[in-house]
């Protein structure tokens, strides 16, 4: 079971960090494409001053280059072969575990058998990885929700990620947006529902 779940979570968190990149590249590209439009920048919801929408942007890239970089330590503890520990005090079998962890990708070895075989601390920290990502996506979203409403009329989203409303024709809901800033307070909280 150790191993496996350090297995899969190795594959989660490159696939994480894979995610967290293109969305970095869109930023990206999104500030570079509207690098000299100016938009009022905000504090408590109040216009504050005025700031590049590039700018605005690329905060979002900083914010997700530090779930990249958490991702990566993360990454680092999982990456530690417990295979050997047995069930408690080790095996009697002849394995040479520095081979096998070589054949697994593991770079590194678990010291002691009884912490092998107990230690979770590497999935709490990616489940708490994963929450911070959410919370910077969250952000995003609420964002992308007020700058879309009427009230702000910043940005449109395209039909595709909104609906609209039989008895109101003239709405637009960001329904990707409030759906993705709605589970980020799953995500970060103490119990989930399926």
């Amino acid at each position: 079971m150790a191993l496996d779940l350090r297995m899969y979570l190795r594959d989660e968190i490159t696939e994480v960090r894979r995610l967290l990149r293109a969305l970095q590249k869109t930023i990206t590209v999104l500030a570079e494409r509207h690098h000299d439009a100016v938009m009022p920048g905000y504090t408590h919801l109040q216009r504050a001053q005025p700031v590049l929408f590039g700018h605005h942007l690329l905060a979002y890239y900083e914010m997700f280059e530090r779930d990249r970089s958490g991702s990566r330590d993360c990454f680092r503890r999982v990456n530690i072969m417990p295979l050997g520990a047995g069930a408690l005090a080790g095996t009697v079998l002849p394995i040479d575990r520095k081979m096998v962890a070589g054949l697994l990708g593991f770079s590194g070895l678990s010291e002691n058998s009884m912490d092998a075989v107990s230690d979770r601390d590497f999935a709490i920290e990616f489940v708490s990885a994963c929450s911070q990502v959410m919370v910077h996506i969250s952000r995003l979203a609420e964002e992308l929700v007020l700058w879309s409403s009427a009230e702000f009329g910043f940005i449109t989203i395209a039909d595709a990620f909104t609906t609209g409303s039989s008895i109101m024709p003239q709405k637009k809901n960001p329904d990707v947006a409030e759906l993705s800033r709605g589970k980020a307070g799953g995500s970060s909280g103490t119990s989930r529902r399926s």
